[in-house]
This record gives structure tokens, C-alpha cells and sequence, in this order.
């Protein structure tokens, strides 16, 4: 207790405080810039903690870090365009509420399901941290596999009425995601001789240029009004009615946000696609999901934000980063005299304790900042259409160069861009796209490391563990629920169909069909 009083005393000093504030409105700000986000905003501060204490330092890029999360929403709600890589499974519900002019609704939703699932992870790390570290080890290769197919599934579900369409586009960014460098070999594929192509195609400049730039081209070819205007945002937080309404949503969507944070080599865009696939099944609401429905955004913020509390649980107890992100986490760490690993705990707990203390208060600090931050979005879209349309054309540009430095990441984004249009004029699903190449190098790695592991035998991974059993299991059952009710789908229509044949045939050729027999 004397140890957890004084991480509390650590971590409301006036510094630390001071830059939590920073952190966190930086962060948002940064976030909701398409094509920026945390690896970018914790590259430009981090010089500048290298002349602050452990704690300042810490809650400064803490601040940054969770801050970039939340605010890929408010770009993915407005505009259709996620500031973030993990806010892009918000835009499937997001948007259409700003269409259906339920926009401060859509807000609300995201800032308020982001709050809890990042408070609800610092929760859990504080007092599972230890336990889910070692239960996250027992995720092999096999696993990891089994978890990624199940997340790949909901690709069956946001694609409803163009299956085929959207199972085309997941096999395109599936593809995208395989450029580049053998993850086992390390030998080049699909790069066509070209040395650029062989450290493969980045992530941001892909969602860059399918959301942004393909929102602009649809924006400006657009000759409805409604099309051509940037909606008016405000705040509006759900109350405590629609809150308990909900509550299952927002804890299913936290816990599955914080155990997949907790699995190294994962993320929060997996994390999102993941808890959104579940709601798709468990939903109660689920037939309105991809339509404008708050159950949609709940389950991607709310797990997106809840892995940045959770990742720090095998950066911290284990040594090993979950992600770019958490690596740079974990990188600014040891510069600061923090080591991370199995001795951190033992070694200098006040410190880890004063970390979970910072990330709580960053996550209401988020709260607090979320209006004044979507005041300035709607200060900034305010301006002429042209004006908005040029600055994110620029900073998706900036946004898609700016991570690795490789020029081809431009032209990457705007063919990327050309290609997301005519593919929604032509009414193919972007989501599959980003959905494939998010979760494809997962895929890869994984199913090769296990067949490495199995000497080849693919049938042997669902008797692996019971973990990967049970995973299986799962998919099994989500295709059998998805044939049959497709299934039942397909007959209710062949019978309304013939009703309304039926009913629409003429009196008097019934009358005659009648006489006949």
C-alpha cells in the first residue's frame, strides 16, 4: 500500500500533470490527422524528453500515445477518413450516423467507449498484469493463427449483399500484404525487380490513400450537395439509460481489446477488427451493424483504446513489444534507466506503479479534452470545402511519408487512392481491403511458423492446445451460423417474392385461372 501511495504522490506532481495535458491534446490533435498517428507523434517527442525525469518523460509520450488512438475517431466519424490505422473499423459505423446527421451521437459513442475500455485496461493491469502475462505465453504461433482467422471472418460480415465483392477486396489486401520480404526466408516477392518494393507496402499509406484520398475524389465528383459538406460537430456523451443499454457492448469490447493487447505481435487495429467481428454475432443489434450503429463504434473504440493500457503488460513484465508502437514505448524506457522484463516488478515497482497511475489519468484527461479538441476539428472544417479537401490531401501525404521515409510510400498512397475509388463506385467494400491488410502479415507469419512447428501437418494445429481447439471451434460455428442463417435468409425472400407475385396479378386472371380449374 505505502508503495502504490507513493506512485500516486509520483504521479500528480505538477510536471506530470502538465505533461499528461500536453501528451494528450497533442495526441488527439495529431491522431485526427489522416495519415499521421502515434508512431509519428511519438517520434517528434521524444527529443524532447530527453532532458525530463523518468516520470514527466513517461506521461508525456503515455499522453501522445493514447491521445493518437482516440483521435483517428473523430476524422473516421467526420469525414470518413481515419485518422489511424486503429480507428479504421470506426468508420463502418461512424460515418453513416454522420450521414443520418446523428453526429454528435457518433461522437459521444466513440469518445465515451474509448474512456472506458482505457480506464478498464489500467484496471486490469494494475491487478492482472502478472496472470494474463503468463496465460498470454501459452499463445504460440498456432494461436495466434486460429485468433487472426476468426478476426478475418468478419469479412463475411460487412459484406452482406456483395459477398463476392467483399471477399475479392480481402484477397487484394491480402495480397498487398504480402510484398515484399518473405517473413521466413527473407527472399523478395512481388517487388518485380524494383529495391523499393523490398521492404514491402506500409500500412498508412494503404488506409491513406483507400479513406482519404478516395473520400476527396468521391467529395469533389460528387454533384449532390450533401455529398460536398463536412457536417457540423459537436459532443454529445450517451446517458446513463443508453450507457446501461449498452453495457455489455462496451465491457465485451474492452476485455477482448485488453487480452489481445496483452499478446505480442498483435495491436490495436487487430484488437478492433476482432471486437468487431464479435459484435457481429453478439450483438443484439447486430442486423444494423455497417448501417449507423452505435454498438459498431463501441466495439472498435473501446477495444482499440483498451490495448494501450494492455500492451504494456508484455512490454513491462516480459520484455518483449507488442507492436511499433509499444517498441518505441519500450525504447524511450530504457534511455530513461527502465528495463524492462521478469525483475521490472520486484526491481523497481513504485516506477510501474507510477506508469498505471499516469495511464488512468491520461484517460480522463482524454475525457476532458475530447470537447475542446472536436471544437477545433469543427473550427478547422468550417473553411471552405477546397481548403479542407487541399490540407488533407497534404497531410496524407505528409502522414504516408513521414513513418519510414520512403518516397514510394507516396506514390503507394495515391494509387492506392485511385484504385479505392473506382473500387466504391463500383460498389466494392473498402473495409475487406483494409481488413486483409491488416491482419495479413499476422496470418502469414503465423501459419508458417506453426507448419515449421508441426513439420508440415496442417491438421495437427486443431489438436495443438486447447486453446487453439477451442478457437476453431469458434470459426466452425460462425460458418454454420452464417450458412444456415444465410440459408433462411435466401428462403424468406423466394417467399415474399411469390406473395408479392401473387398479390400484384390481376383480379381477373385469378378469376379466370379460378373458372379453368
Amino acid at each position: 500500500m505505502d508503495v502504490i501511495l507513493a506512485a500516486v504522490g509520483d504521479a500528480f506532481t505538477w510536471q506530470a500533470l502538465l505533461a499528461i495535458v500536453i501528451g494528450t491534446w497533442a495526441g488527439i490533435i495529431i491522431g485526427g490527422l489522416p495519415g499521421l498517428g502515434s508512431v509519428v507523434g511519438l517520434t517528434i517527442f521524444l527529443p524532447f524528453t530527453f532532458g525530463m525525469d523518468v516520470i514527466t518523460s513517461m506521461a508525456l509520450l503515455i499522453g501522445v500515445y493514447c491521445g493518437s488512438v482516440y483521435g483517428g475517431s473523430i476524422t473516421a466519424i467526420l469525414i470518413n477518413t481515419p485518422g489511424t490505422p486503429q480507428s479504421a473499423a470506426t468508420v463502418f459505423d461512424g460515418y453513416p450516423m454522420t450521414q443520418q446527421g446523428r453526429v454528435d451521437e457518433a461522437l459521444g459513442w466513440a469518445t465515451f467507449a474509448s474512456f472506458f475500455g482505457g480506464v478498464l485496461s489500467c484496471v486490469l493491469l494494475i491487478f492482472c498484469a502478472p496472470q494474463l502475462a503468463k496465460f498470454a505465453v501459452n499463445f504460440g504461433s498456432i494461436e495466434v493463427f486460429a485468433l487472426v482467422c476468426l478476426a478475418m471472418l468478419c469479412i463475411v460480415g460487412i459484406s452482406r449483399g456483395s459477398l463476392l465483392k467483399g471477399l475479392v477486396c480481402g484477397m487484394m489486401g491480402f495480397f498487398f500484404s504480402m510484398v515484399g520480404s518473405d517473413p521466413i526466408t527473407g527472399a523478395d516477392r512481388f517487388t518485380f525487380g524494383t529495391y523499393a518494393l523490398s521492404s514491402g507496402l506500409d500500412l498508412i499509406p494503404v488506409v491513406v490513400g483507400a479513406f482519404a484520398l478516395s473520400e476527396v475524389f468521391v467529395r469533389f465528383s460528387a454533384r449532390d450537395e450533401e455529398a460536398t459538406t463536412i457536417p457540423e460537430a459537436r459532443l454529445r456523451f450517451p446517458s446513463l439509460r443508453e450507457i446501461g443499454r449498452r453495457l455489455v457492448e462496451l465491457l465485451r469490447g474492452s476485455f477482448i481489446g485488453s487480452f489481445v493487447g496483452a499478446l505480442p505481435g498483435t495491436g490495436a487495429a487487430a484488437a478492433a477488427f476482432i471486437s468487431y467481428a464479435a459484435a457481429q454475432k453478439l450483438s443484439p443489434r447486430r442486423a444494423n451493424l455497417g448501417k449507423g450503429e452505435p454498438d459498431g463504434i463501441i466495439a472498435s473504440e473501446s477495444s482499440n483504446n483498451a490495448v494501450t493500457g494492455s500492451a504494456f503488460i508484455p512490454t513491462l513484465a516480459l520484455g518483449i513489444p507488442g507492436d511499433v508502437v509499444t517498441a518505441m514505448m519500450m525504447g524511450a524506457m530504457v534511455i530513461h534507466g527502465i528495463t524492462p522484463g521478469v525483475r521490472l516488478m520486484a526491481d523497481q515497482a513504485q516506477t510501474v506503479y507510477t506508469l498505471f497511475v499516469v495511464l488512468i489519468i491520461v484517460n480522463v484527461a482524454m475525457l476532458i479534452l475530447s470537447k475542446p479538441s472536436i471544437g477545433l476539428f469543427r473550427y478547422l472544417f468550417k473553411l471552405p470545402l477546397g481548403f479542407v479537401m487541399g490540407g488533407i490531401v497534404m497531410f496524407s501525404f505528409i502522414g504516408a511519408v513521414s513513418v519510414r521515409g520512403n518516397p514510394l510510400d507516396l506514390v503507394v498512397a495515391a494509387l492506392t487512392g485511385i484504385l479505392a475509388y473506382v473500387l466504391r463506385r463500383s460498389g466494392y467494400p473498402l473495409a475487406p481491403l483494409v481488413i486483409g491488410m491488416v491482419l495479413g502479415p499476422a496470418l502469414e507469419s503465423s501459419l508458417r511458423r506453426g507448419l515449421l512447428i508441426s513439420r508440415g501437418d496442417f491438421l495437427s494445429f486443431f489438436t495443438h492446445s486447447g486453446i487453439a481447439t477451442t478457437l476453431f471451434v469458434l470459426i466452425g460455428l460462425f460458418l454454420i451460423w452464417t450458412i444456415v442463417g444465410g440459408v433462411i435468409e435466401w428462403r424468406a425472400k423466394v417467399i415474399r417474392t411469390r406473395r408479392e407475385a401473387s398479390s400484384a396479378q390481376p383480379a381477373s386472371e385469378q378469376g379466370i385461372m379460378h373458372d379453368h380449374h
